[in-house]
């Protein structure tokens, strides 16, 4: 009996020192609810709807708070002028990638989504270098994305107006695109490699299931069996159809006439084949790759997916946009960029689908580079920075009738399209930006 009352006393004093620790300790924090011991805020959040928590915690404890998710704090963003702050006026304090351990396994550091300090700034640069000489080639981005959509208009007509699911094939079209980007060749849609390709994507699902969520919050639990070993073993896969790509590249590179991403990345790393300290290696490529493909194949074709569904239950915004399309292009000719600005309703439409679906309300979070003075707190350096866009998408002042699915948010009196701060679909400087 006295060895349970002083291991009552014992775990008692622990916990004591625990939150002493969190809330004294750590006090210039922004505030939050008392996390408890090792799970922290973890029971008090709804994983499946954390936008919501994160909505009633913002209510009680204003637009900067911290929460535990785990044992380690994270600092919550929530509404516009806390994001702009923090994301747009200081984005270089806020700018360090949040190193989850599952996507820290199969990422290693690299590639540009969940990197940090010079390799991604390095990286990022150059992606972006290239893939901006690209779009004025002989054959630009917009020519591929017209070809392809010539494919996926082809492919709907042979289901001869039968019911179907359109989901394979609207992913079909950017995985195509991007395809073309970096290996200079597409895929037939019956493809079985390249099906098997495009079920891989599909293995990002695995990363949102409970388990997997838990193995990031405790990393020793990933050396356990669970569906975040299947997530490691698809990786890997795409990993070595990644390389067998850079393989067959290098048997051809020519050094003055780069055809592809992945040649111009091949021609860097031959400039810098005596750096040392190089970011240009075979595995940074790899894991590049791997990063432009997840973030255009998946945002492009939900978005499309989403956006299909929301004009089939709303035809009088479906009319809207075809009395315009007849107006402005006809049916003698394909659409292009130009286009755009002599179509604002359709480009407001687009803009409302992207808004309200709300397809990433949670970014991946980020990490301060430095001590920062934020709003009267002090936020360590190395600590996690969770951004919730759907407070900002869903602002009721900027956009009235939040709730509801409307292209008049995105037009002014004279029915010109109309710009707004607050449209942040996917974050502020996300990699699909890139493409």
């Amino acid at each position: 009996m006295a060895l349970f009352i002083f291991l009552g006393i014992c775990l008692s004093c622990l916990i004591f020192l625990f939150l002493w620790n969190q809330h004294h300790g750590k006090g210039k924090l922004p505030p939050g609810p008392i996390p408890l011991p090792i799970v922290g805020n973890i029971l008090q959040v709804d994983l499946k709807n954390i936008s919501k928590s994160l909505s009633l915690l913002a209510k009680e404890y204003g637009p900067v708070f911290t929460v535990y998710l785990g044992m380690k704090p994270t600092v919550v963003l929530y509404g516009y002028e806390a994001l702009k702050e923090a994301l747009l006026d200081r984005g270089d304090e806020f700018s360090g990638k949040m190193q989850s351990a599952i996507l820290s396994k199969v990422s290693q550091g690299l590639g540009i989504a969940f990197s940090n300090g010079e390799t991604w700034k390095q990286t990022r640069r150059f992606s972006f270098m290239v893939l901006r000489s690209m779009r004025m080639g002989k054959k630009t981005i917009e020519d591929r994305i017209q070809e392809e959509v010539l494919c996926l208009v082809e492919a709907l007509r042979k289901t001869n107006g039968c019911p179907c699911d359109p989901s394979f094939l609207l992913s079909c079209v950017p995985c195509n695109v991007i395809s073309a980007v970096i290996f200079q060749h597409c895929f037939d849609y019956n493809d079985v490699l390249f099906k098997d390709f495009m079920e891989r994507f599909g293995s990002t699902k695995l990363l949102a299931s409970p388990w997997t969520q838990l193995c990031s919050a405790y990393p020793v639990l990933y050396y356990l069996p669970g569906s975040h070993n299947e997530y490691f073993k698809i990786y890997s896969e795409q990993k070595n159809f990644f390389l067998m790509e850079i393989k067959r590249h290098q048997e051809s590179l020519n050094l003055s006439s780069p055809q592809d991403f992945i040649d111009h990345f091949l021609i860097k790393m031959e400039k810098e084949k005596h750096n040392k300290k190089s970011e240009f290696t075979v595995d940074n490529l790899i894991i590049t790759i791997a990063d432009l493909f997840g973030a255009g194949t998946e945002t492009t074709s939900s978005t499309m997916k989403y956006g299909l569904l929301l004009l089939l239950k709303h035809p009088e915004v479906t009319a809207k946009i075809q009395e315009e399309i007849a107006r402005v292009i006809g049916s003698h000719r394909r659409p292009c960029m130009q286009d755009r600005n002599h179509m604002p309703y359709t480009d407001a439409v687009l803009h409302e689908i992207q808004r309200y679906i709300d397809f990433v309300p949670i970014p991946a979070p980020r990490t301060t580079t430095q001590d920062v003075q934020f709003r009267g707190y002090h936020i360590p350096k190395g600590t996690g920075v969770m951004t919730c866009l759907t407070s900002v998408l869903h602002d009721d002042k900027e956009f009235p009738h939040q709730e509801k699915f409307d292209p008049g948010h995105f037009l002014d009196e004279r029915g010109n399209l109309k710009n707004s701060d607050y449209f942040m679909a996917f974050s502020v400087d996300d990699i699909s930006k890139l493409l």
